[in-house]
């Protein structure tokens, strides 16, 4: 028995599926913790296969050679002093488990196995994973330690048998995706599981992008009384190292650093820097292209990927038509300089006039109407996608989440893309960010210039320049009105009644029911953008599943005064 322990948590970057980069990335991390004299190294949740793997899952292959890489970390440890804990996938049979396993001196020692398996939000591992008995305690170093894994906290039963079993304190791994303000829900969690059990917990989560999720780190320690004794950095890798002793109250924290998180204005920036970055490098590409219009959606992209990539690997490009103003050829420029970046002109003129009078004979006599516009939109995407083709620079799309909810993008257009860093920020946030952008340069910008995006872009009124005299009111609620009533339908479900009482007389029905119709309607769009970074709870795509061919409409014109009672809620992880 000891009454100190020094306790390595390995906040890292895997990639899904990598194995041998991972369990490079983890020998790395043993190493590390062996140099710093710890006692007990952990990793983050399913660390060899990366979070999350989705249908690997039902690879045979996959499975044995994620086992077999376990077993060379675990023989890793041969000679070691250091005890680890490998979150890691374990098999029994036909029978697959989330599990933990303990390895010390080149062995596995214990195992356990997780029991509450989310089936919500973003991930469905009971589509995968056997839920496993409640879990006992294990021995590490002569301490009895829990080990939770993720969820497990989420519901009090696991923590709560695991100090009856004699606990002193939990560590527990993570794989929790970041949205808005979700650092601030995990320390209530953590908070309370302190409070209510009456010992310590050590949180750690893993760090970086993956697909359209973004793992922000910010790993932490509390002990009870609301007592925060660690934590680690914000969507950056970390090797976090903290000291322990037993005392007459239960352990306490003796050595311990206290990172400040990302600010609430910096947070969904960051998120975007770090998931595009991930996406680029980890799918083997190292420069992106998009098309720069002079227009805030654009220009804010475009300021991510210098942030995230470095202005040398970003090319823009200006592809005007007759209807654009000089204005935004300026604004175009004007941000491109200020950026750094690489940026070209080319004109779509010519192409689209020719293509407009091939179809002259098909189309005849009918009036003008959107058919023309999507033309100029579509030529656009074409040579945007033939630039990314010859330059192997991965295009990125720009429209933000208010044009994706009402389908006011042009498919095989201005969605083209491989990614969209963007997708589910609101239009008005879009121009929140971009006055914070202005004014800060972020944590791990590789472009170290503020004041990137031009003022006169963020002050006029935004456009898609496909006709003269055009704006984006011209077709849709203002913004303010539009992201209100979106914010009501998609994040918060509410029926359209909730809506317009929530609006207190500044929309009616009609206007709710107008938006709600082009909602539903642009499904079919959604599915066929590219991915993009989640930042909130229902980020269209992953967050956020309905069905295309959808005959419900909502058709509520009062709230009702009773509603029927809520289900249980269940674990955001």
């Amino acid at each position: 028995m000891t009454d100190r322990l020094r306790i390595a948590l390995a906040q890292l970057n895997p990639k899904v599926g990598a194995l041998t980069a991972n369990l490079k990335l983890a020998t790395d991390a043993l190493q590390q913790a062996a140099e710093a004299r710890a006692d007990i190294l952990m990793l983050s949740e399913l660390f060899l296969t990366g979070y999350f793997p989705e249908d690997l899952f039902f690879k045979p292959r996959f499975l044995e050679d994620a086992m077999h890489t376990a077993g060379e970390l675990v023989r890793a440890t041969k000679g070691m002093s250091v005890s680890l804990l490998l979150p890691t996938i374990w098999r029994e049979g036909h029978t697959l488990y989330n599990a933990v396993v303990l390895a010390e001196d080149g062995k596995v020692v214990a195992r356990r196995l997780k029991r509450e398996l989310p089936n919500d939000d973003v991930f469905y591992e009971k589509r995968y994973f056997t839920p496993g008995p409640l879990p006992e305690p294990m021995v590490i170093k002569g301490v009895t330690i829990g080990v939770p894994i993720c969820e497990d906290i989420w519901h009090r039963p696991v923590c709560e048998h695991l100090v009856q079993r004699g606990a002193e304190m939990l560590l527990c791994p993570n794989g929790s995706p970041y949205w808005t303000d979700k650092q601030h829900i995990r320390k209530d969690l953590v908070r309370s599981r302190t409070q209510e059990d009456g010992v310590p917990l050590l949180y750690l989560n893993q760090v970086g992008g993956q697909d359209e999720l973004v793992f922000d780190g910010a790993s932490f320690g509390m002990e009870p009384g609301n007592k925060l004794v660690f934590q680690g950095k914000s969507f950056e890798s970390d090797f976090i190292v903290s000291d322990w002793e037993r005392g007459k109250h239960g352990w306490h924290c003796t050595r311990g650093d206290v990172i400040p998180l990302a600010s609430i204005e910096e947070a969904p920036w960051q998120a975007m820097l770090r998931g595009l970055r991930d996406y680029v490098r980890k799918n083997g590409f190292s420069k992106v292209v998009l098309g720069l219009s002079g227009g805030i959606d654009s220009a804010i992209v475009a300021a991510i990927a210098a942030d995230a990539l470095g202005p040398e690997n970003v090319h823009c490009l200006m592809l005007p038509y007759v209807y654009t103003s000089e204005e935004s050829l300026a604004d175009a420029r004007d941000c491109a300089v200020r950026l750094g970046v690489r940026y070209d002109v080319v004109p779509i003129g010519a192409p689209v006039d020719e293509a407009l009078r091939e179809l002259q004979p098909v189309f005849g006599n009918v009036a003008q109407d959107t058919t023309e516009e999507n033309i100029q939109s579509r030529m656009r995407g074409l040579v945007l996608m033939a630039v990314s083709n010859k330059t192997g620079a991965m295009l990125l799309t720009t429209g933000n989440k208010s044009e994706m909810a009402v389908g006011y993008a042009t498919i095989y257009g201005d969605m083209n893309g491989g990614f969209n860093p963007i997708k589910d920020l609101f239009k008005m946030e879009v121009y929140k960010l971009a006055a914070w952008r202005n004014a800060h340069v972020p944590d791990g910008s590789l472009c170290p210039h503020g004041d990137v995006i031009p003022r006169s872009i963020i002050d006029k009124a935004p456009s898609a320049e496909l006709r003269p005299n055009q704006t984006d009111q011209d077709s849709l609620p203002s913004y303010p009105i539009l992201d209100e009533v979106l914010t009501g339908l998609v994040e918060d479900e509410l029926s359209v009644a909730e809506i317009v009482q929530r609006g207190h007389g500044r929309f009616d029905r009609a206007l709710v029911k107008r938006v709600e119709r082009l909602l539903l309607l642009a499904e079919y769009k959604r599915r066929q953008a590219a991915p993009g970074v989640k930042l909130t709870r229902k980020a269209f795509g992953i967050g956020r599943k309905y069905p295309i061919t959808n005959g419900y409409r909502d058709e509520s014109e009062v709230v009702p005064r009773e509603q029927p009672p809520a289900p249980a809620k269940q674990g955001v992880q």
